[in-house]
């Protein structure tokens, strides 16, 4: 089926443009918010050929598509009319609960950002190789793989605060501004002040002594201060003459975001995301490896709830402040368990064409997209996707008795290899891991799941 054909297919078995309240997608599902819900065909949606799986999550109805297919599909039903709202995240927005509001945004924000930490685990990765091996590195060519691995995460909250600010539709350029300020060469790194090689600037304001000090690898204050920006900028826009719009605008916002920033913001924020990040690593952390069995066994169904975005902050703040991501040691067994029900169950279907639909479903899992597996497969069945839920859980442990850990994020399952060859110890660990996963899951589908089901 080509491309308009299909586009066609899904519109008349949604209910029509007409029905379409806002239109969107990610890298593999098309998004869509609709009038009445009840004119979506499923069944018949389910059954065009290029579709790989359907689902409502909230107010959102996805047809998954997969990468590439469905940027081409989009184009063509939000070109359909010039009156098609694709303003899909005010649309859901306006009709999120809290917590679904918070990982969203997380989401906004870091998505843009993770190709840059990708490569940055990626350059790692290769110089960790390097050295595990015995290669030996000239002192001008480490000093330069130095610069490869550590500016984007030195710069981090220049990075979260450009992608913040652009989010909510403020000036980018005023979020790059405030995150140097963030991490500006004058303010002493808290890591020093922490070790005693640096003191922090003090002011003493009403009697209250506050130690000012930069905030390297900080994710909340970078965050925060670039929606104060943004929404500080739209409203000057409203109220300041045109004349004197180019002024005053980024002189005040500026001004107002950067003082809170380093003296009210940054300082809560920041005891607040040490806090975060001492509990999730002591969670992380729990003996006996009880923290990546519950980890493993839950995350990828809390990819189901749409919320997941939320933990992105936690794998940036573990990589700037630690080096290390355990965290993603724990999910990466769960998304293999999740590619190897999928394809397990298309090796027991005995029609041709599921056969073939479900086990090309597996193929982005096993690269590390595991929602055409889960929706196209393995939650429409039920028990494929408990047991991969098992694999995940028995990979979680495996990797917490291990204390396993990646030196990257944004890449797991397959292409994860690469942030794990910083050690032969860790490359071991990898493999160990998600030959459990898929030993467990692939085990519990072929015993326990009949095709028929």
């Amino acid at each position: 089926m080509n491309d308009t054909l299909l586009a066609n297919s899904i519109l008349d078995n949604i209910g029509g443009k007409a029905n379409i309240r806002a239109v969107g997608h990610c890298s593999t599902r098309l998004r869509l918010t609709l009038n009445d819900k009840s004119k979506v065909n499923e069944n018949e949606i389910e059954n065009i050929e290029g579709v790989k799986g359907q689902f409502f999550s909230g107010e959102q109805y996805q047809i998954i598509l997969g990468t590439g297919l469905v940027d081409r599909i989009y184009d063509i039903i939000s070109g359909e009319s010039t009156s098609m709202n694709t303003n899909l995240k005010q649309d859901l927005y306006s009709n999120m609960s809290l917590p679904q509001k918070v990982s969203r945004i997380l989401g906004d924000v870091f998505i843009p950002v993770i190709p840059v930490l990708v490569a940055t685990g990626l350059f790692s990765g290769i110089i960790n190789l390097l050295n595990a091996v015995g290669v030996p590195i000239d002192k001008n060519m480490l000093a330069i793989a130095t610069v490869l691995m550590k500016t984007a995460f030195n710069f981090l909250p220049v990075l979260i605060a450009w992608s913040t600010i652009k989010n909510f539709g403020g000036s980018p350029v005023i979020g790059i501004v405030l995150g140097l300020m963030l991490v500006a060469p004058q303010l002493p790194n808290p890591n020093d002040v922490i070790k005693g090689l640096a003191n922090p600037i003090i002011f003493n304001v009403f009697g209250l002594n506050l130690q000012i000090v930069g905030y390297q690898g900080s994710v909340l204050p970078a965050i925060a201060v670039a929606i104060i920006a943004a929404k500080l900028q739209v409203k000057l826009k409203k109220v300041v003459p045109d004349v004197l719009d180019l002024i005053i605008t980024p002189f005040v916002t500026i001004l107002v975001s950067a003082l809170l920033a380093l003296f009210i913001i940054g300082p809560a924020l920041h005891i607040v995301e040490l806090g975060v990040l001492n509990l999730a690593k002591a969670f992380i952390n729990l003996p006996l490896g009880l923290g990546g069995l519950i980890i493993g066994g839950t995350q990828q169904a809390i990819v189901v709830t749409g919320v997941h975005h939320i933990f992105l902050a936690l794998e940036t703040d573990l990589l700037a402040n630690t080096g290390f991501n355990p965290f993603n040691a724990m999910i990466t067994g769960g998304i293999m368990a999740q590619a190897t029900a999928a394809f397990t169950v298309g090796l027991k279907t005995k029609n041709k064409k599921k056969r073939s639909l479900y086990m090309s479903s597996s193929l982005p899992a096993f690269l590390g997209i595991t929602e055409p597996a889960i929706f196209g497969v393995n939650l429409k069945f039920g028990k494929p996707f408990i047991f991969a839920l098992c694999g995940g859980a028995s990979a979680g442990l495996v990797a917490g008795l291990l204390h396993a850990a990646s030196a990257g994020m944004g890449v797991a399952a397959i292409p994860g290899i690469v942030t794990y060859m910083y050690s032969g110890r860790a490359l071991m660990n990898y493999f160990i891991i998600h030959g459990v996963a898929i030993a467990v899951t692939a085990t519990l589908v072929f015993l326990f799941y009949k095709a028929e089901d």
